[in-house]
């Protein structure tokens, strides 16, 4: 990267690069500077064809909503400007002739970089897309190489439910990640990675589309898995990732992770990935879980036997009373958690994410007795606890 002299050079040059009709194809503004506030987490910028007419679309991400909305000639011009003049760090203007990455760093030096397209497009695309803009859009070259999309950047149709997995539960990573960012890079391991789909589009989307300093891992028990998935990492050139076969619980990272993500891991490995979420100290878990069957054969709760005398119910009691029970766990450690639908039912049954960040007190009463009359009732002992061990103990024993 080279360094500019000022703040407020780099400005001009990314607005020269979003007006050249000819080649521009999204600006995507994230990052909050040191000591400053924006009302947004993300600004995403496009061009699109509205009634024959060039406009430029404009998506602003918080928390909890995005806002998108099209402006045409001096009013576009005003809303870039006043995009620009927002507290970001990180800006990635992604054309069809190559990227352009700008960074200001925390003592306000401005780092630029030029790199080769990370889009497949010829010319940019001009369709007026009513939703949510993809944080990797199917044309994003790597999606070829570990089968989601054809050559030609079209998705394939049985990968089309993967691909609104993936991108969701990037939106929801993507929310979390500005407090994250400062200071050195992310370390991030995605446990129970299977084939490996959210390592490589976590990889790509934090490097490649936020430029964001990122070393991530993909854990998994299956050799055969890993040995794929560092042959394809290797065939890609891709740096800052890596692939280990190993149980969750028996991988030992060399740096404690920022951020742990689990997505469709089966049964208790999903257990295993927020205990080591916890005990690795991490700052933000997010987990998806799969398949869980541990508490089935478990819950009693007479006054449920209406309920439980038939398989389904039972089953689908079981599933809520298990994740219920592990954001209860994750609040006891000090972590805010809440329980979000991450992606449409038509995609996966499997539709709840965990969202986990460690902000609070750990061992509030009131979370350690709602957890304690749970258990009672249902007369259960979630495998959780047990992976936590002895900090968990001690607060739930603790008068």
């Amino acid at each position: 990267m080279e360094r500019m002299p000022t703040d407020t050079d780099y400005k001009p040059l990314i607005r020269a690069a979003v007006l050249d009709d000819a080649a521009f194809v999204r600006l995507t503004m994230t990052g909050a500077l040191r000591d400053t506030e924006s009302p947004w987490l993300k600004v995403v910028v496009r061009p699109v064809l509205i009634r024959g007419q060039r406009h430029l679309q404009f998506s602003y991400f918080d928390s909890k909503k995005d806002v998108t909305k099209n402006y045409e000639g001096e009013a576009a011009l005003t809303k870039l400007d006043e995009a620009l003049a927002m507290s970001f760090s990180q800006f990635h203007v992604q054309s069809t002739t190559g990227d352009l990455h700008v960074r200001v760093t925390k003592k306000g030096r401005v780092l630029i970089g030029r790199g080769k397209a990370s889009r497949l497009e010829h010319q940019p695309s001009l369709a007026h897309d009513r939703e949510k803009p993809h944080l990797i859009a199917p044309s994003d070259s790597f999606l070829h190489a570990i089968g989601i999309a054809d050559t030609a950047g079209k998705l394939r149709p049985a990968m089309a439910g993967k691909f609104h997995q993936i991108n969701e539960f990037l939106r929801l990573m993507d929310q979390v990640l500005s407090p994250l960012e400062a200071g050195s890079a992310l370390e991030i391991v995605d446990c129970g990675c299977g084939n490996a789909y959210l390592t490589f589009a976590a990889c790509h989307y934090l490097r490649d589309v936020r430029g964001a300093a990122a070393h991530v891992v993909g854990v998994d028990v299956n050799e055969e898995i890993i040995k794929n998935a560092t042959e394809l990492r290797d065939s890609l050139g891709w740096e800052g990732l890596e692939f280990r076969a190993s149980r969750i619980g028996d991988y030992h990272p060399e740096r404690p992770p920022d951020l742990v993500l689990s997505l469709h891991a089966c049964d208790t490995a999903t257990d295993e990935a927020i205990a080591q979420g916890i005990l690795w100290g991490s700052r933000v878990i997010l987990a998806a879980p799969c398949c869980q069957h541990e508490l089935q054969t478990q819950i009693r709760a007479a006054i449920m036997r209406p309920v439980l005398r038939h398989g389904i119910l039972k089953e689908r009691t079981a599933d809520i009373l298990t994740d219920a029970f592990r954001a209860l766990i994750l609040r006891i450690m000090g972590y805010r958690t809440d329980v979000v639908q991450f992606v449409s039912p038509e995609h996966t049954t499997k539709n709840l994410m965990i969202r986990a960040v460690k902000e609070m007190k750990a061992g509030e009463r009131r979370f350690v007795e709602e957890y304690q009359e749970m258990k009672g009732f249902w007369e259960v002992e979630p495998v959780l606890e047990g992976m936590v061990g002895d900090d968990l103990g001690q607060m739930l024993r603790a008068p």
